[in-house]
């Protein structure tokens, strides 16, 4: 008979306490297996690193091994801001300023933005948090028309409701989402492991006067987000 193989016992123990762990709470400890199991470390870090890999607990450096929160779903193309679509779930938003630039426009930021090549746009980059844990890297390039909303403190504010304030309602947004290995500063920022993905979506928001507001680029952490796309039946594959 063939014995199995010890780290996929301490794998398969590790997955049924996820069910019946709450979101965020405190797995057992690399040490705390390897006494319960009689392994060695590396057996031990094995068999975690399968049930991360999985998407069910989650490492943080120096703090141990956690119960991953259950995955949040956007809607692809939805016009929701980070901070409406964490509201609505009862989470807190915040937010670390990572850049706050004005840039040179490229051929595709003109495209996008409908703007001149001499009136430049602003690059604000920012960390988004939610619950106090890093959930997404947001790049926006805002077009010159709306660089007043820049005056605001957007650390702990909404771009889009400082958007609303000045008479434009972001009511539409063009998406497109990919998939990757994140670089290491993506790592380091979204405390992911050495094999963390990231889920990249392009988006243009539109105003209620169909005027482009903002180009956005946005990584988020692979094994926090799902993305839910709504298709109807007899429209156009090559409607834009």
């Amino acid at each position: 008979m063939t014995t199995r193989p010890r780290h996929e016992e301490i794998a398969d123990y590790l997955r049924e306490l996820a069910t019946q762990t709450m979101p965020d709470e405190r797995m057992p400890s690399d040490a705390e297996l390897c006494e319960r199991f009689s392994v060695s470390r590396m057996t031990a870090r094995h068999a975690v690193q399968s049930v991360v890999n999985e998407g069910l607990v989650y490492r943080r450096r120096g703090h141990g091994t956690f119960r991953s929160q259950d995955r949040i779903h956007r809607v692809l193309g939805s016009p929701l801001s980070f901070t409406e679509n964490m509201r609505r779930r009862g989470l807190s938003v915040s937010s670390r300023l990572l850049a706050l630039e004005r840039i040179d426009v490229t051929p595709d930021i003109i495209d996008a933005l409908g703007i001149e090549q001499s009136e430049g746009a602003i690059l604000l980059e920012r960390l988004r948090f939610a619950d106090g844990q890093p959930m997404a890297i947001e790049r926006a390039v805002i077009s010159p028309r709306c660089m007043s909303a820049l005056e605001t403190d957007l650390s702990i504010g909404s771009l889009h409701e400082v958007f609303e304030n000045l008479g434009h309602s972001p009511v539409r947004a063009k998406a497109s989402v990919s998939a990757r290995r994140a670089t290491k500063r993506e790592r380091e920022l979204l405390e992911l492991l050495s094999t963390g993905i990231v889920l990249v979506e392009d988006r243009i928001i539109s105003d209620q006067n169909d005027m482009p507001l903002e180009l956005t680029t946005t990584c988020y952490a692979a094994d926090r987000y799902a993305f839910d796309a709504v298709v109807y039946r007899g429209g156009s594959e090559d409607r834009p």
